[in-house]
């Protein structure tokens, strides 16, 4: 297979000079080789292109939209960024294009001097770097945003999904202005428009807006992600070994940003993948509700993927509410243990069970668009944990209990957005939010582990089909 088709890019009617915008790559499902802008250059010389990993931590940019963004051999990585290089190195003296390096030599006090050529970027941009070149991407006009919000909410629909948590277009490192106008322009329209069909928490200020939005809080970044070696971990990458990933937000910033909000009566989430990224945020919030003083705060780790031993006691003691989503297990058994190695990948990756035992507060999700919107799906897979490909369980002993992942994916979800007095339940005066299955016995479900949402009713009324 030619590396171009990996991508589907196929452009001949583009006009010159247009961007051409697309995602949802993943280099595991072609054995882990990252792509380049040397793959997509020789059909895309007249039109700059931006790919995003599957993950949106890492995007592809070919060579012409790294140019258009003025990112060269002398940009400097951001904080929690990193623009890949060439790993070619010339270690020639060239004068019009060198670097002075001190290298003490190991083996005697003499300091030498070697020039080497700077090495180009390949086009890879991780985290808080792709900041560099999203400002150059023409923003999508207002009614596509308005159309695309009706598009995603009949899908939820169709889902059975009747809220959604959004926490904006946010990429660490850059202006929350996007957030902002997506709210104004397309939510507050769409709601004074009478043409909402699903609730939506935004992540704000912590207020009602209407019976179908509400504003709830902030959200940060510790961390990148596993499939971009970008998470944070106290150990190595096995297949990088002088890698331990990327705090994409200085601790300070994050601390700070916390202790405001809380101070403000806001609710808190924080993105943590790695083990340390998670007992870092755990600190943060231990920190900060220490000195502010009790109160009902539900603060969030979104992912809490992997956790060393004890860490699992710590959202249990310190109320932290792990919200997680059990579709990206299936996704990274076998990248877990290609990056983190068998026992590490075995000893602490998306411990379900062992969270519910510290009585920590279980919270799913999608994370949707980078996965699936399906809870059916989701539920099956918190029971099961097999990937695709696989006979048996990865990690057996965190499978969920068919009960267990309801109530994550339904209550407990509801609670760890401070919703859980009007939806989660049917219960008298609560929202009738729910939805109708092809299957009458849950036995059935947990057996197979397979069902599909024949209708879907929002505050009563049928919204889907």
């Amino acid at each position: 297979m030619a590396q171009t088709e990996w991508f589907g890019i196929n452009i001949p009617y583009k006009k010159q000079g247009s961007w051409v915008l697309g995602g949802g790559w993943n280099n595991d499902l072609w054995g882990g080789e990252l792509p380049v802008a040397s793959w997509i250059d020789d059909i895309t010389p007249y039109n700059p292109v931006w790919l995003s990993r599957t993950d949106g931590h890492m995007g592809l940019a070919n060579s012409m939209a790294l140019k258009l963004a003025g990112i060269t051999k002398y940009t400097e990585d951001p904080i929690g960024g990193t623009i890949m290089k060439t790993t070619s190195g010339d270690l020639s003296p060239r004068p019009d294009d060198v670097v002075k390096v001190s290298l003490r030599l190991l083996w005697g006090s003499y300091a030498s001097d070697y020039h080497f050529q700077k090495s180009e970027p390949n086009g890879l941009l991780i985290d808080s770097a792709m900041k560099l070149l999203l400002p150059w991407i023409p923003e999508v006009s207002v009614d596509e945003r308005r159309e695309a919000l009706v598009r995603a909410s009949n899908l939820a629909l169709m889902r059975g999904v009747t809220t959604v948590v959004d926490f904006g277009r946010y990429v660490p490192g850059t202006s929350v202005q996007l957030s902002w106008d997506d709210f104004s322009d397309v939510y507050h329209w769409t709601d004074t428009s009478g043409k909402m069909m699903i609730r939506d928490l935004i992540s704000k200020t912590g207020r009602v807006v209407s019976q179908w939005i509400y504003l709830g809080g902030v959200k940060g970044f510790a961390d990148g992600s596993l499939g971009s070696n970008s998470a944070l971990f106290y150990e190595p990458y096995v297949d990088d070994p002088h890698n331990y990933g990327l705090l994409v937000t200085e601790l300070e910033s994050l601390f700070n940003m916390t202790m405001a909000s809380d101070k403000s009566g806001l609710q808190v989430a924080i993105h943590a993948i790695g083990d340390k990224a998670n007992d870092l945020i755990l600190d943060v919030y231990e920190s900060v509700g220490s000195t502010n003083g009790m109160r009902d705060r539900r603060f969030r780790i979104e992912h809490a993927q992997h956790l060393v031993p004890g860490s699992t006691a710590r959202f249990g003691e310190q109320g932290i509410v792990a919200s997680v989503q059990p579709d990206h297990l299936l996704d990274d058994a076998d990248s877990a243990i290609k990056k983190l190695g068998v026992e590490r990948a075995q000893k602490e990756s998306y411990l379900f069970r062992s969270l519910l035992a510290s009585n920590a507060q279980l919270a799913f999700g999608s994370d949707w668009p980078v996965a699936d919107i399906n809870p059916l799906g989701s539920i099956k897979a918190a029971m099961k944990r097999i990937p695709p490909g696989w006979e048996s369980a990865w990690i057996s002993s965190e499978c969920l209990t068919l009960h267990d992942a309801l109530n994550a994916y339904t209550i407990s979800a509801a609670r760890a957005s401070f919703l859980d007095n009007d939806l989660g339940s049917l219960s008298p005066g609560k929202m009738a939010d729910f939805v109708v299955l092809s299957t009458d016995s849950w036995d059935d479900f947990a057996a197979e582990g397979s069902a599909s949402v024949e209708a879907t009713f929002v505050g009563g009324l049928q919204a889907y089909p």
